[in-house]
Parts: structure tokens; sequence; C-alpha cells
């Protein structure tokens, strides 16, 4: 039988006796769901039951208070008393009200814990009860096994005991591929969203300590740590737990990981601390950067696949005389042969070279740099002719070499510091003189480069002479050298110095100078750069507003971190100066690197901005988002903008395509084909402005990389952070809009698109084949540039095909015999003679417009064989395996990685073909089999 009132229970709380106050309690407890809103009128009643010391069933009145609060929607009350009713609220009671107070109290704890963990000088007490309930609360998932949950609620809780005491439990109790299943799921919870830098560093850390303690560790996600950290002392710690386990196959193949993410600072420290313990010295080789640098110029020269018809086209359409386009061939040319280190096509053009004027000399020398990148065994021999000192009259020519010389050592530049440093110290006193000047730009930007994140004070004090002396063009290029060089830092003293200094100078170049090189030594900072961030966003220079914008970017760069975005948004419709509004806009792709499908959504209504710098931003942000994905959906966005009335809009509307479309073919992407004949009509094109011009020839040159065998990835995808120098190489590129020199720092961002396996035991590289899962036509080169002579006869070459020459040859008859057959059926008899051999070749495969989704899955049970060290584009890398069976095997598990893979040769007994390296084939001092006489003419003079 229901109750209809409770009116009587409730006037037995008034009562003085305690047994009845206590049934009406009990009573009232098993009705107040159904009647609350008549209980709620007597709260005040209950609640003072509660507050007497004296009543002996107080407690059982905060749980009827609780239920009352939580009917009401009073969710903060009702989790206050439910907490209070201690034993009486039972936390594993199957009810909604439980389940809601449960929920509630969670929250409730992680927003307190999260505030005391972040403000450690204003803390709010926790009580017991709420702590009591939230550890309850991870036990019970624990119980259950819902490991991640638990996890996943201590990591938002900032509970690192409770992290540590999970993994350390299933360690201990289970296997040590369900417990690294586990530390994996940490680890990328730590890496994307954890927003606090310390908690992420204390989780690293513990991580570290609880893998190395595993029976078998996994050496390869130990190494993602070091990498996340950038802590030298851990990369000892691995290095020296490898050395004892004698797995020297590991431990290349982590150092080789480690070069190819790790920074320049981490690799010097680990090669100047290890070599004077006498580490194995194929691993200090290694680490180094020499050998990876040598395999990808090998793999860049032997498959080079140069377009030079296009090169040269684009040549004869540009007019020289003009250092606009002079500069824009030569970006265009660094571009298509970088690191390949084919320099021919200056070679055979030096009259075009010739026409080179002052800074457009400048960019041209520099680009040899970005031809031979990371050849770091020839790089100084390369430049020489062009060095200061040599015979090269040009002030431009000299500060270019200088500069090149950084784009060659470019984070790998142990060997070249030095020199490069003593040009700086030695013209440093001079400046004021014009030729000092443009040869301190080159030295300024190459030691920049050469020391990139290598955090070298002394190099960092070397260019801050060189700023102090306010000149603005060597000024502007010390700044950004000293914040290369402090790269990711967050150096205290620098970001005093350098924000000082850019408030005092006159010269608007060494401001914005200054403001981009903070927003490098800011990079991936993330919350620990919002002092900075606030400093420059609301300071009343626009330059040092601009580089807010840029600090925004590199500090947040690929965490979608929603104050980031919202904060640029803001800027990006609200700032009174283009420049910087543009720079926000730009930013917004640097932040959601990550999230790149989410950017055309996020930016649509900006493409359609009445403001033509924030339409410009718009096309940088699916450019660099989107760069190398071949998103359908930000080519949709950007074509438009090519027609744009604004010529520099359409100018970044181009070179976001090439970014966008780069290691593209027509079957991954059908719009490859329209675009390059886009560029190349642009370019033709007598009526077009010059900036658009300039942005169509540095988007060709984007679109045919490295020989068209490069492309650009932000993203390490073995060590699963973000590739720092890809980052920072398209944040400097992207000053060109000021200074079109800058334009060749993309280079950094280019990752050459192999899979490089070499022996463990020698470093070689071996010739064997692996298996690629789909067609052999899927990821083929677009095809090359051809130039129509005479249109009739192309028409013709394009028609002829055996079958309609037959029915021409009939029709011929068929006039001499006074009958004319119609054109529609001489077509009808040509196409009834092509009989398909079977019906699954006659159907032409459709490309599929999805992201990297190329072709249906039916061709992937049809494997065909690739050569090691030849090109694979990234969306080929999900159809490449390796067979156990086959003589070599990778010493990790193939995972869909590029780059260079350390093989284990089952039988090195067998003799095979290895590939000679571009340093090999150099190196004199290689043993020969047979005594051989020295020519003068070694090789070396053919460079």
């Amino acid at each position: 039988m229901s109750v209809v009132t409770a009116a009587p229970l409730l006037a037995l709380l008034k009562e003085k006796d305690q047994v009845a106050q206590t049934y009406a309690l009990e009573s009232i407890n098993g009705i107040v769901d159904q009647l609350w809103s008549e209980v709620s009128n007597e709260i005040s009643q209950i609640e003072a039951l509660y507050d007497d010391n004296s009543f002996q069933s107080r407690k059982l009145a905060a749980l009827v208070a609780s239920k009352v609060y939580y009917n009401l929607g009073e969710y903060e009350s009702a989790v206050k008393f439910a907490l209070a009713a201690d034993e009486h609220f039972d936390v594993s009671e199957k009810s909604q009200f439980v389940e809601t107070i449960v929920s509630q109290s969670i929250d409730m704890y992680m927003r307190a814990s999260s505030h005391n963990f972040e403000h450690p000088d204003d803390q709010h007490p926790i009580e017991l009860q709420l702590t009591s309930v939230f550890e309850r609360m991870l036990q019970k998932c624990v119980d259950f096994g819902e490991y991640r949950l638990a996890l996943g609620i201590a990591l938002e809780s900032y509970r690192l005991d409770v992290v540590e005491k999970v993994l350390k439990t299933r360690v201990s109790e289970d296997s040590d591929q369900n417990a690294l299943k586990l530390i994996t799921y940490v680890l990328t919870a730590a890496s994307t969203t954890v927003t606090s830098t310390p908690f992420r560093t204390g989780i690293l850390h513990k991580l570290f300590e609880i893998l190395l303690s595993m029976k078998t560790p996994d050496y390869f996600t130990i190494s993602k740590i070091i990498v996340t950290l950038n802590d030298l002392k851990l990369g000892r710690v691995l290095f020296s737990k490898l050395a004892q386990e004698e797995t020297p196959e590991t431990s290349y193949q982590i150092a080789f990981d480690l070069v190819s993410s790790a920074s320049q600072g981490l690799l010097d420290g680990l090669v100047s601390s290890m070599g004077e313990e006498k580490y194995d010295p194929k691993l200090l080789e290694i680490l180094s950067g020499i050998p990876t640098c040598d395999y990808y110029n090998t793999f860049l020269f032997r498959n080079k696949n140069i377009d030079l018809s296009l090169l040269n086209k684009t040549k004869s359409s540009m007019d020289g005389k003009f250092s606009l386009f002079h500069t824009a061939v030569s970006v265009s040319n660094g571009f298509m042969h970088a690191g390949t280190t084919d320099d021919s096509f200056i070679r055979s053009n030096l009259p075009w070279l010739g026409k080179a004027q002052n800074w457009a000399k400048f960019t041209a020398t520099a680009s040899l740099g970005v031809i031979h990148k990371g050849n770091l065994s020839d790089g100084k021999k390369i430049m020489e002719p062009y060095l200061p000192g040599s015979r090269a009259a040009s002030r431009y020519i000299k500060g270019g070499s200088l500069y090149g010389l950084g784009l060659i050592y470019a984070g790998y530049g142990r060997e070249i510091i030095d020199y490069l440093k003593s040009h700086v110290i030695e013209n440093s006193s001079s400046v004021g003189d014009e030729d000092v000047d443009v040869l301190l730009h080159g030295a300024s930007l190459g030691v920049g480069l050469a020391g990139m994140g290598s955090s070298n004070t002394e190099l960092y004090e070397a260019l801050k002479e060189v700023l102090y002396n306010d000149s603005a063009n060597s000024g502007e290029a010390s700044a950004l050298g000293m914040g290369l060089i402090m790269l990711g830092s967050g150096n205290a003293n620098a970001i005093q110095d350098m924000f000082t200094y850019a408030q005092e100078t006159q010269h608007g170049n060494i401001s914005r100078g200054l403001a981009m090189g903070l927003a490098v030594i800011s990079y991936g900072r993330k919350e620990l750069a919002d002092g900075l961030i606030n400093d420059l966003l609301e300071h009343e220079n626009n330059l040092l507003r601009y580089g807010g914008a840029y600090t925004i970017a590199l500090a947040y760069a690929g965490t979608g971190n929603n104050k980031a975005v919202k904060k640029l948004l803001h800027v990006a419709v609200s700032d009174s100066n283009d420049d910087v509004r543009r720079a926000a806009v730009i930013a917004l792709g640097f932040v959601l690197i990550r999230d790149y499908t989410t950017v055309p959504r996020l930016v649509e209504l900006l493409a359609e901005s009445h403001n033509a710098h924030v339409r410009c931003g718009t096309a940088f942000a699916l450019g660099i988002s989107c760069v190398g994905r071949g998103l359908q959906a930000a080519v949709d966005l950007l074509l438009p903008l090519t027609k744009d009335p604004v010529d520099f809009v359409r100018q970044a509307a181009m070179i976001s395509l090439s970014l966008v479309l780069i290691q593209q073919t027509e079957k991954t992407n059908s719009k490859v084909k329209e675009i390059n004949d886009l560029f190349l009509n642009v370019i033709s094109n007598k009526h077009q402005e010059g900036l658009a011009k300039f942005g169509a020839c540095v988007a060709q040159g984007i679109m045919n990389a490295g020989g068209r065998n490069a492309t650009i990835q932000l993203e390490n995808v073995e060590m699963g952070t973000l590739d720092t120098k890809a980052v920072i190489g398209l944040a400097m590129f992207a000053q060109f809009w000021y200074w079109f020199p800058m334009a060749h720092f993309l280079s950094l961002s280019f990752t050459p698109t192999s899979i490089i396996g070499v022996r463990g035991e020698d470093l070689s590289i071996p010739t064997f084949q692996f298996n690629c899962h789909t067609r052999p036509d899927v990821f083929d080169y677009p095809p090359m540039y051809e130039e129509n002579t005479d249109k009739n006869v192309e028409k013709v070459a394009t028609a002829v095909l055996s079958t309609t020459a037959k029915a021409k040859a009939r029709a011929k008859k068929s006039k001499k015999d006074g009958k004319e057959v119609p054109e529609e059926k001489m077509k009808k008899e040509s196409k009834a003679e092509i009989k398909p051999e079977s019906k699954e070749l006659s159907k032409k495969p459709e490309a599929d417009t999805k992201d990297e989704a190329p072709y249906k899955i039916k061709y992937v049970n049809k494997p065909y064989q690739v050569e090691n060290a030849s090109r694979i584009v990234p969306q080929q890398l999900k159809y490449i395996a390796f067979s156990k069976d086959d003589r070599f095997v990778p010493v990790r598990k193939f995972k869909g990685n590029n780059g260079v893979i350390v093989l284990i040769d089952k039988n090195p007994e067998e003799p095979v073909e290895l590939i000679r390296t571009t340093k090999q084939k150099k190196d004199v001092d290689v043993p020969l089999p047979t005594p051989f006489k020295v020519e003068e003419e070694l090789e070396f003079s053919k460079i």
C-alpha cells in the first residue's frame, strides 16, 4: 500500500523522544523519493537533527537530507550530506541516487585535487569523507578489472600515487604484455591529455622507473619517455642497461629513433658523456647523426626523379632579371633537389645565376645548402668556393654560403659550429659596414640552424653581441638564431633579454625577429609559456602581438588545447593589426596538427572573411595542419582561394595546396593533376601578379620536393611525438612573407619517403625485398611534364590506337570505292575491337576521395616486391609487411613506420649485395680489397 502523505512522520520529527525521531527518519528514508517535495518543507528540521551532536541517529538524518537535496537537484549539498552519512551511505547500492552522488563526489574531488596541485599557494582542504568515497570507487574499478578507468580517473585527479600503485600491482601480478598495454595507455594520456607540465614530468619519470624494473623491459617505450622528457641522465641509464643486456641491434634501433626525434642537445650530451665511458663506437657514430643523413642522401640521390623539363619551363617563364622571380626559382629548385646532393641545375644555368642581384644572390647561394642538406661529411667542402676568404667577390654570396652551411648541418652541427661561431665573433665588432652586416646575417642564421636545440650558451652570447649592435639586417638574424639555439628550453634569462630588447629597439625587423625567437624558445612549453603569451598579446607593439600568436602556435603545437584555440580565434577577429590577425589564424594550424580533420570546419567561415589577411591565414592554417595528408575537405576549401581577387591570398592558397598534396598521386587524390596544371598556368600567365607567380613557383618545388621522394610529416610515427625540426621549419618558412630567404627553412621539414633497412652487424644497406600488399601502380609518381610543341601533332598522337588505325584504313578504302564512312560509325568500330582480356582488368579502379584511403581492399591480397631503400610514400606504409621467414627481419616489430630500420641477418655468412652510400663512394679511407693509386681528380672535383 503506497503512502500518500509524510505529514505524520514529519510531525514525529518534532518530538523530544529520540526513539520516535529515529523511527520517523527510518520511515521517511523509505518514502523520500516519492514524497520529497513534502519532506523538503521540513529540511531545516532534518538538518537540525544532524547538527545535534547528542542525537544518536544524526548520520541517518544526513542521509535523508542528502536524498532531499538530490531530488531538488542541489547536488553539492546532496554530496555533502551523503558523505556525512558515513556508513549509512552504501556506495555499492545500485540506485540512481548512489550513482549520481558518487559521480558528483568524484567530480568534486577531481576539481579540488587539481586545484591544489596547480595552485600550491592556495590550497582547498579536501574532506576526508570525499577522499574516502573517491578511493573506494577507484578500488571498486580495480576489483572489477577496470584498470584503464581507474588510471584515467587517477590521472585527472593528479593522484600519481594511485597510478603508481595500480601499475606496479599489474606488473607484479599480470603478464608483461598486459602490464605494458596499461603503461602505454598512461604514456599516451600523459602526452596528449594531461595539461600540467610538472605532473606530466612526474608521470613520465615514474613510468621510466616501472618499465626499467620489469623482467623484460620494453626499451622502445622507454626511449619514447626519454625523448618526451629530453632527459640526458635517463638516456645514459637506458644505454647503460642495454650495454649490460648485450643487445646491440636494439641499441642501434633506439639510437636511430633518437636521431630522428630527439633534440641536438640530448644527442650531443649522449655522444660526449658516452664517449668518455668507451661505449660501442658504432652506437656513438649513429648518435652523431652522420649515418642517418648519409642513408637519406644515398636514397634521395639513387631514386631522384626530378622533373627537369618542368623546372626549365618555370625558369624560362619567370624572368630572372626580377629578383622576386629569381628568388622563386632558386627556392623551388632547392626544394626539388633537397637532400639529393645534385646541384647540376645550378651548374648548367650559371648565366641565369649571374642575373641575381643583392639578396636574390644571397638566397640562390643558400639554396646549395638545401640541395646538400645532411651531407655532413662534405658540407663545408661544397660551400668552400663561396665562403668568406674564397675568391667570391659578392658579400651576398659569402653571407648566403654561411646560411647554406647552416642548412646543411641543421640539427647536426657539432662539426661546423665552431667555424660559424668564429665568423660571428670576428665580425660582431664591425657592424655598420654593409659588407659585414650581410655576412653576419648569413652567419647568424647559419649558427642558429647548426646549433638548433643545443642550448649552447656560448653561441647564444655571441649572437647577443650582434643583436646589441642594433643593425636591422644582422640584428633580425641574430634574434632568430638566439631563439633557435634555445629552442624549447624556456630559458628565463634568454626570454628576459629578448623581450626587454624587443621593446627598446627602434628597428621593426629586430622586434619581429625577437618576437619569433621568443616563440621558438617557448616550443612545447604549453601552460608554462602562458605568462609570456599574455605579455606579448597585451603589448601595444603589434610586432610583439604577432610574436604572441606564434608563441601560442609553438607552445601549444599539436595539443588541440581549447583555451589556446579560443584565444587565437579572439585575436583573429578582434586585433587592430592585419599581420597579427593573419598570424593568429595561421597559429590555429599548428595547435591543431593532431586534430587536422577538424580544421576545415573550424576555419570555413574565416575563409570567407572580408579581410584578405584572414583569408590568407586560413589558407596557411589548412596547409600546415593538413600537411601531407591529402585531406579532400582542405583541398575543397583551398581551391576557391586560388581564384581570390587578392594576389597574396592566391599565393598562400597555392603553397598550402602543395603542402596538403605533397607526395600524393592522382590515384590517392584526383585533384593532383588539376592543381599541378594550375601552378604551371599561373607561372606561364603574363597577366598574373608577381606574388601569385612566386607562390605557384614555390608550390611546384614543394610538390616535387627531394626529387619527388620527400614529404612533410609533423609527427614521429614511432615515437608518438611531434617532429620538432619539421614544426619549426614550417613556422620559420611562414616568415618568407617578410623576408624571402626564410623560405629555405622549409627544407628542415622534409622527410625522405623510404624504408631503409640496415644490417645490425655493420650498418650496411643490404639489397633485399619486402612485400607491399596493394597494386604496384597505386603509388606511382605523377607523370613528368611534357611540353606540347605542336598542338595538331599532339591531338593525333593521343588518339592513335591500333584499332583506330584499322578503322581509318577501312574508311580510306571505302572512300576509294565511293562510299564514305561516317565518323560516328568509325568510332563505334574502333571501340568494338577493344576486347578486354578479363572483366577484372577492364574495370578501372576508382580512387577513393576519403583521406588516406586510396584503393579498395580487394588489392590487398596481391602483394608485390619492393626493394630496400626505395620510395615508400606514407599512405603506402600500412600495406608493407616483412615475413618472419625472410633472411632479413626488423629488430622491432614493424608497425608501419618509415625511416631507418635495423635488421637482423639470419644468415650472416651468406654473401649479399650491398648498396654503397654517398659517403662510402667519396670516403677515401674506405678499405679496398686491392692496392690502388690515388688520382688527383677524385670525385670531390665533381662536387
